[in-house]
């Protein structure tokens, strides 16, 4: 179903990007697995692409930066063409109760989720636009959707996804191309290792299918979306959190 579609994952080289980009690659996609540090995850992801059969590159960029994201964009356009779909996945947390977040705190998580975001998404627009079905999906949060204890700075980028997918979509809309926003609930990543047992049993309480997200609950979504078989669905807040209401 994206057979030679040039598909480009930010933060690709482990979790759910890592997971959005094999699934891509196992349905025909030109895969281009983003990262800024994890080389070594980054490669073993392009591996694993291949072994199924599939076409992918690893590409370093930090998407804070916007030159290394014009130099990402000349490297995928090179070895694959325009870009045909763009998933803003890259994101970091700096949880702290706000009373003790400092300016520092709130800059790190806006600059890589929110300003990485308008990088990568200012840089592939034109490619977007003019691409046959071209897709935007970005990938937010149910924290985005409910707010977390702690994470006033996180919850605030992964909101501000809902709107500037909103805005993206009217505006690509004239040219056949979407915008769509997948917001998952809690996946089992190392995201969620870190947090406490007690506040994991508080977390599943509220979820009324009584367990966390797997990846790959996740990625099926995303390659839906991705495909040609949604082409009439643009502008949504797709939740993938177990029934979480928000």
């Amino acid at each position: 179903m994206l057979q030679d579609r040039t598909c480009l994952v930010t933060g690709a080289s482990r979790g759910i990007g890592r997971g959005i980009a094999e699934e891509l690659g196992r349905y025909g996609a030109n895969v281009v697995v983003n990262y800024r540090s994890s080389e070594a995850e980054a490669y073993d992801t392009v591996d694993a692409i291949k072994e199924e059969g599939g076409t992918a590159i690893a590409v370093q960029g930090n998407v804070a930066d916007f030159e290394d994201v014009q130099s990402m964009h000349e490297t995928v356009r090179d070895a694959y063409g325009p870009v045909d779909v763009l998933v803003n996945n890259a994101g970091i947390t700096v949880d702290k109760k706000f009373e003790n977040m400092t300016r520092e705190d709130w800059d790190r998580v806006v600059e890589v989720n929110l300003g990485g975001v308008y990088n990568c998404t200012k840089v592939c627009f034109e490619d977007i636009r003019q691409a046959h079905e071209g897709r935007l999906i970005n990938i937010s949060s149910v924290v985005g959707q409910q707010g977390n204890y702690g994470q006033a700075n996180y919850a605030a980028t992964k909101s501000g996804l809902f709107g500037f997918t909103r805005t993206i979509a009217l505006e690509l809309a004239s040219e056949g191309s979407t915008a769509n926003c997948v917001a998952p609930g809690f996946v089992k990543t190392d995201m969620l290792d870190p947090v406490p047992e007690r506040v994991k049993e508080g977390i599943l309480e509220r979820i009324p299918l009584d367990r966390f997200a797997e990846v790959e609950d996740v990625v099926g979504v995303v390659r839906f979306v991705a495909s040609e078989e949604s082409s009439y669905m643009t502008g949504q807040v797709l939740g993938v959190n177990g029934g979480m209401e928000w």
